[in-house]
């Protein structure tokens, strides 16, 4: 089921990265895009739609003019095409959004019918705030109709008055479907499907929109059983059900379920794709997402940002620069250009596979930046190490009249914690609340816990955990070992990691963690207690590896690898480096060697860790002036840190880390993070 295709363990290969992008057609990309729904042969396109049915699926009616007495024919034939024309325009108003223009003309008609009211009436859909006029307007209409009330009804549930909203439901005199459809997907839309699944049953006559929206709350509200019930019983099912229950299986990780839906859909639309997409990218299958990527532009059809979030974000899990940059060139070339969110997706695309000076680029390019994009930028310079621009950057969104939200401030705080700037993360730590209104989350608690930990600062940090108000979350705990480990606080290890195995028997991490502290004090029979209790326990550890990718090929690689076919010519070139790096000063740290053996061997462990293999690897392969970019699962050990320093000074070459933690920008011998991290 993986497109990635491995020679032998170790060498990872995406096909689909063999094929540039941009080659594909994208038919006619200045077009109106995606109007019709796609069959299952993929000959047409279509337009995206919300999982939920939308409140505004209106019945249509057209009132008889009301009578123009004392006219002759001409006059009567003048008024109704004034009647017809002033509605035309007020209708395009409407759709464009200019609520204002359409009531001018509305205003200054001389003969209004109930169609022209209904389309003002319509135009407050979209002002969920305008609820009151809406009511005014609704009031004055002289001669209602059901398209009327079914408006009427919309603007109760998109302002989200439902109880409202269920009260003039059982005031309206005559009910069509699109009247109990505008209801149920109100209440769907909300979560309560227990008044949704009660009208659905008193609803007399039901269609495709009827079970769509069951299906689809049952999905959002987690109840896939009830979802897959409803599908299943199901008289008419349309892409909205059909795609509904593929995010719906994907949500609970049902892969096979979900593949075997979109295999049998009669009709799918840009949506279905999306949702296949996402899901993938979600469930750690981002190689399987950007494959189905790619066959979606074989058939012609144009993504829209969210497809361009997913697919980007999962260039980012696999660290696929060169694939993310092809989306980038995609995207220059379509309607999304000028998009914001596509945009902040190429920013965080860039922030995470390393390339920091492409993401503050396009951020500068963006016209309108919104809080997400700004969030995306302080948060790529937090993960570089660059804690200062970070925090300039977010006086500047200040300054611009941006108001910072809860996961502005996880970057601000992530930014202060690599920096080491203490004093500055407690302050905006305590102003989030004061000044800004934003109630502290477990996130920020966890990034103030390490910034506290990471100063050495542990009294303080478990001092902030017991007056959490609300129960310490694994992070926390696992966070604070990882402090433990750094200052070597034997005591606060242990009482960390007891917390967290109590939170989490099967957590590896505190097993681990708390045996490399032990490891590191020479506590060598301890760390056994601990790796027989993971034995007994049945907890399997994370192993580590590093990736590199080269010309669309990804090489991993695991400590003491003996699997890839260049093996002879890497370890060739380690052993070299080795030599230069010692005769520069270089002296391995043995502390990181979590074995009891002696110090030679201790060497030969240390010398092949997966991050060296890789960046040996990278300097034969990688061509001078490109930097090396190298991806580890887990955090780089401290004597991995100080070997490439040596060697980016030796080589003369920039090398870029990134580990679970941050990324590491190696050149001339020093690194970004300040050797604090």
């Amino acid at each position: 089921m993986y497109l990635c295709l491995r020679n032998k363990r170790n060498q990872l290969f995406f096909p689909f990265l063999k094929t540039t992008i941009v080659t594909f057609t994208v038919q006619n990309p200045n077009a109106n895009p995606n109007l019709e729904a796609i069959p299952s042969n993929f000959t047409s396109h279509s337009q995206q739609t919300p999982h939920l049915v939308p409140t505004n699926n209106l019945a249509t009616k057209h009132p008889t003019l009301p009578a123009l007495d004392k006219t002759s024919p001409l006059d009567q034939q003048h008024y109704h095409n004034d009647i017809i024309s002033s509605n035309k325009i007020i209708t395009r108003y409407i759709r464009s959004g200019d609520l204002d223009s359409a009531l001018r003309v509305f205003n200054n008609m001389a003969v209004k019918t109930t169609v022209s009211w209904n389309s003002i009436l319509a135009g407050y859909l979209k002002r969920p705030d305008k609820i009151t006029e809406a009511q005014k307007l609704f009031d004055k209409i002289p001669e209602k109709d059901t398209v009327s009330y079914n408006i009427m009804l919309a603007c109760y549930v998109q302002s989200s008055d439902m109880e409202t909203a269920w009260s003039f439901f059982n005031s309206v005199p005559f009910k069509d479907t699109a009247s109990w459809n505008t209801m149920i997907s109100g209440l769907a839309q909300k979560g309560v499907m227990g008044k949704a699944k009660e009208l659905f049953f008193a609803m007399p006559e039901k269609n495709c929109v009827t079970w769509s929206a069951m299906i689809s709350g049952y999905v959002e509200c987690g109840e896939l059983e009830l979802a897959v019930e409803f599908f299943e019983a199901a008289t008419v099912k349309s892409v909205v059900a059909w795609t509904a229950m593929i995010s719906g299986y994907m949500k609970f990780g049902k892969i096979e379920k979900a593949e075997r839906l979109f295999k049998e859909m009669p009709v799918r639309n840009l949506v279905t794709w999306n949702a296949m997409i996402a899901g993938y990218v979600e469930n750690c299958l981002a190689e399987e997402g950007l494959r189905l990527f790619r066959m979606m532009l074989r058939f012609g059809i144009r993504p829209n940002h969210s497809s361009l979030s997913s697919v980007l974000l999962g260039c980012s899990e696999l660290s696929a620069l060169q694939f993310g940059k092809q989306v980038h060139q995609l995207v220059c070339k379509s309607l999304l250009r000028d998009d914001t969110t596509a945009g902040t997706s190429l920013i965080s695309m860039y922030c995470k596979c390393g390339v920091l000076d492409d993401a503050s680029k396009l951020f500068l390019e963006i016209k309108q930046k919104d809080v997400v994009s700004w969030n995306a930028m302080i948060s790529g310079y937090a993960q570089h190490g660059a804690g200062l621009k970070a925090l300039h950057l977010f006086e500047k969104m200040r300054n611009e009249g941006i108001r910072p939200d809860w996961i502005t401030f996880v970057a601000v705080l992530l930014a202060c914690n690599h920096a080491g700037l203490v004093d500055i993360g407690v302050q905006y730590f305590d102003s989030m609340v004061k000044d800004y209104g934003v109630e502290a989350r477990p996130d920020h608690y966890t990034c103030m816990v390490d910034l506290l930990g990471r100063a050495g600062k542990l009294v303080e940090a478990v001092h902030l955990i017991k007056k959490m108000p609300f129960k310490p979350h694994c992070a926390i705990f696992g966070t604070l070992l990882g402090a433990c480990r750094i200052h070597k606080n034997l005591e606060m290890a242990e009482f960390a990691a007891e917390n967290l195995l109590n939170l989490d028997p099967k957590s590896a991490a505190a097993y681990v963690q708390l045996a490399n502290v032990y490891a590191a004090m020479n506590k060598w029979d301890r760390v056994a207690r601990i790796r027989q209790s993971m034995k007994d326990n049945k907890v399997v550890k994370t192993p580590g590896y590093s990736w590199i990718e080269i010309k669309s090929v990804v090489h991993e690689f695991r400590s003491g690898d003996r699997l890839h076919p260049e093996l002879d010519s890497i370890h060739e070139k380690l052993n070299e480096l080795e030599k230069k790096m010692k005769l520069a000063g270089y002296v391995p740290d043995l502390e990181f060697a979590l074995h009891d053996v002696g110090e030679e061997q201790k060497e030969q462990l240390l010398l092949r860790h997966s991050e060296k293999l890789a960046i040996a690897f990278g300097l034969i392969k990688v061509p001078h002036g490109t930097p090396i970019r190298v991806f580890k699962n887990l955090r780089v050990c401290g004597d991995c840190h100080r070997a490439i320093k040596y060697i980016s000074a030796i080589e003369r070459r920039e090398i870029i880390v990134r580990d679970t933690v941050r990324f590491h920008h190696f050149k001339d011998g020093c690194c970004s993070c300040g050797d604090y991290w």
